[in-house]
């Protein structure tokens, strides 16, 4: 197989010099993650990528983009020297994309992003060779990063677009330039740099500018922002696909039937009807499925083969990803569940993840306590301006939380949600993560239903981590797809 980058060809993108012939199988700007024969780009972040690159090469970097010799390197290393890393980067990317025969297809949205990815990832394996980012890599360095990335013989490529600011995603769309772009949905999230949900859908909007001529445009048909999406699509776009709950969607969400550990999805597609499962309990997957379907027609997939592959899919962890947990080596019955979805968090999301926990049985008379107990760990959502307070108790009032038997919350922000619970829910409020991940073992029982949901930045994850050191965790059992 020929090489990703020759010396030649990355030069040639950059505009920049090399200073011997080398050849990169793989790109990385961490030398954790590097592997022989990858590209070293040598990015300034919270330190300087020029510190590393001696490392680099020390393990077997091919080369090192750079934007001057490094200290510690001799001046004949296998470097690419251009003025700034980043904008070669980006050229890079853009080269990447340009030589591709992919079908290219975007994907942003208030949440669901890295899940619908995933999905499509799955779905459209079946079809050829699929490449896209392990990682949320969705800013202006992630996004190049995937391109760059871009095998040469791939059928297809996804690529996440996300922003925080106003301005983000165009760039990074034309940059990308899909063939079909989709939004998942638009809720409030980033509300500290927006006034207002139609903010927010002005801006995921902008990703239908990038759309290649004749794309694709998909987007949620009926929420309140709904005509927002519409006239930005109208403006882009070749073709329109929508999808929700309304009748003129093009992807109709008929109803959804739950389950423990899936659910059976009904929904109306161009031409037939659809039936179809999903190895998690979550409404919100089951509308992101029907963005995916919505892709898979795009690209003229058979609708009814995709729906079937979805069956197949799992959320990945921090996503919603189920494991149970076993306290005891012998008694295999004293075990935990654990619902994983402590990457990001917003109201729309943590709304849908208390949804999944409603779902899930508990199991009673296997622990200390009698009763199994569905057990929501809840961090600070960031990011959502002047009426933060206000959106986290409103969590309060959310139906699924009529079935939550004990809220533990972590973050300034949600001591508002603490104190907006009726009592016999309130557990215990801790300002940050760290002490409770240390007192996490005290505070479940074997039986119980545990589900750690919040933004990055709370670092809830950490409970989950805790969690997962009490026992030996293993996906938990999931129904076998029909």
């Amino acid at each position: 197989m020929s090489a990703l980058w020759t010396a030649a060809e990355a030069a040639a993108a950059t505009g920049g010099r090399v200073t011997c012939d080398w050849q990169a199988d793989g790109v990385s700007i961490d030398t954790r993650a590097l592997a022989p024969g990858d590209l070293f780009v040598a990015l300034t972040d919270r330190r300087d990528g020029h510190d590393f690159v001696a490392e680099a090469l020390g393990k077997g970097a091919a080369a090192a983009l750079v934007s001057h010799v490094p200290g510690g390197v001799a001046p004949d290393a296998p470097l690419l020297i251009v003025a700034d890393v980043l904008d070669a980067l980006q050229a890079l990317g853009r080269a990447g994309r340009e030589r591709s025969r992919a079908k290219v297809v975007a994907v942003t949205g208030s949440a669901g992003k890295t899940s619908t990815k995933e999905m499509l990832r799955h779905v459209l394996a079946g079809q050829g060779r699929v490449h896209a980012a392990e990682a949320s890599f969705n800013n202006h360095w992630g996004v190049p990063l995937t391109l760059a990335r871009l095998p040469r013989d791939a059928a297809f490529a996804v690529v996440e677009i996300g922003m925080n600011h106003p301005g983000e995603i165009a760039p990074l769309a034309r940059l990308v330039r899909p063939d079909v772009a989709l939004i998942t949905t638009i809720a409030p999230a980033h509300l500290a740099a927006f006034d207002d949900l139609a903010g927010i859908a002005r801006e995921k909007g902008a990703i239908f500018t990038g759309l290649v001529p004749g794309g694709t445009a998909i987007y949620p048909g009926d929420l309140d922002v709904s005509p927002i999406l519409a006239e930005a699509a109208r403006a882009e776009a070749g073709d329109i696909l929508t999808f929700g709950h309304a009748k003129e969607c093009t992807f109709r969400l008929k109803g959804v039937e739950f389950h423990e550990n899936s659910m059976v999805v009904q929904a109306r597609g161009p031409v037939r009807e659809l039936l179809f499962k999903i190895q998690s309990a979550g409404r919100h997957f089951a509308m992101n499925a029907l963005g995916v379907l919505a892709v898979a027609e795009s690209l003229g997939m058979d609708g009814a083969v995709a729906a079937c592959d979805l069956a197949a899919w799992v959320p990945p962890a921090g996503r919603g990803e189920r494991l149970r947990i076993a306290l005891d080596m012998v008694e295999d019955q004293l075990a935990v569940e654990v619902i994983d979805d402590a990457f990001n968090a917003n109201p729309a999301s943590i709304a849908c993840a208390l949804e999944v926990l409603a779902a899930a049985r508990p199991q009673d008379g296997v622990g200390r306590i009698a009763r199994g107990r569905r057990i929501a760990i809840l961090g600070d959502m960031l990011e959502l301006g002047p009426q933060e307070q206000a959106l986290h108790a409103g969590l309060a009032d959310l139906p699924a939380m009529t079935k939550v038997d004990l809220v533990h919350c972590v973050g300034p922000r949600m001591r508002a949600l603490y104190f907006a619970l009726p009592l016999k829910k309130r557990g215990q409020w801790f300002d940050e993560a760290e002490p409770l991940a240390r007192k996490i073992h005290h505070m479940i029982d074997a039986g119980d239903v545990v589900l750690v949901k919040g933004s990055k930045g709370s670092r809830v994850s950490m409970v989950v981590d805790a969690l997962r050191k009490l026992g030996q965790a293993v996906p938990a059992p999931q129904e076998e797809p029909e």
